[in-house]
């Protein structure tokens, strides 16, 4: 693979995490404003250039604090995307020790991923800010990760394959500041490596996103597929129990008229030896009536 001579850095994180005094730290001097606070001096990306010894041209790019109710993660990334004309080498995600790792932190980590894909975590670096601060109260780095109340940070450590620095951007040792920026830029380098010399680039983020809209409509087809089949084996149980309840109405109603029919010959049965019944006493009346005045007759 050649080599590549300029490489873009994207640093990413919350307000007052240290964005801008890493961004400088690594440029060897101050083009970022930078200041300790939760307000972010940070309104928009910008982006500045240095030169390493060996001639390499470093490009870093500062972002505002991300979900601080500037601009959505997304619309910055893609902006910067816009504004490395080469494409993106490496994503800093840029924490600090100062604070406990947050809930809208690890919501940056995961809407990254949302957006461009898991590809995107290829190309993620974590530099962790405040290594004076941890020397001060007598903690170790190992310290400060243990101590953490959810597993969310080292997840997401794992996850970039450990790729973590630790900076004092506070240090005025020459030896420290060049120490840390060259393990920062190691990692650069095999991250160049891991993605093959590709930098994220608009092209791959449309590729990325044509492939997840693939998958979507795919997962789409799919579900309808499912539920065409659910809907289908209802339609066929609604069919086959309204058919049993018709059938049982059915029944019921043929078992009525049964009974209806039966009482009605019943009736007509009982008429019928009634009839015959009051034909036999009135023919037996009359018999006597006329026996009776046949007798009276005879006496007369």
């Amino acid at each position: 693979m050649a080599q590549i001579k300029e490489k873009t850095l994207v640093l990413v994180g919350r307000t007052g995490n240290g964005k801008s005094a890493t961004g400088n730290n690594i440029l060897g001097e101050t083009h970022f404003k930078s200041r300790t606070g939760a307000s972010g001096v940070t309104r928009i990306s910008e982006m500045k250039q240095t030169t390493t010894n060996d001639g390499q041209i470093i490009n870093i790019i500062d972002t505002p604090g991300l979900f601080d109710g500037t601009k959505a993660v997304g619309d910055e990334i893609i902006k910067c995307i816009d504004m490395a004309k080469d494409g993106i080498h490496a994503v800093i995600l840029v924490y600090s020790c100062r604070n406990r790792f947050t809930e809208e932190e690890h919501a940056t980590f995961l809407t990254l991923k949302t957006l461009f894909g898991e590809k995107i975590v290829d190309y993620m670096i974590i530099v962790f800010t405040g290594k004076d601060d941890l020397k001060a109260d007598g903690q170790t780095f190992e310290d400060y990760l243990a101590n953490q109340p959810e597993k969310t940070l080292q997840d997401i450590i794992v996850s970039c394959d450990n790729r973590k620095v630790l900076f004092n951007n506070r240090s005025t040792d020459k030896k420290e500041q060049r120490k840390q920026v060259q393990k920062l830029l190691s990692f650069v380098d095999a991250v160049v490596l891991k993605n093959g010399g590709q930098p994220f680039t608009n092209e791959l983020f449309k590729r990325l996103k044509e492939r997840a809209t693939a998958t979507e409509k795919a997962e789409t087809a799919r579900m309808k597929k499912r539920l065409q089949k659910r809907y289908d084996i209802m339609l066929e149980r609604m069919a086959r129990e309204m058919k049993l309840k018709l059938e049982e109405e059915l029944g019921k109603l043929r078992q009525l008229l049964e009974e209806e029919r039966s009482a009605r010959l019943a009736a007509e049965e009982n008429y019928k030896s009634f009839q015959f019944s009051s034909n036999k006493e009135i023919q037996k009346l009359r018999w006597d009536l006329n026996e009776a005045n046949s007798k009276r007759c005879a006496i007369l």
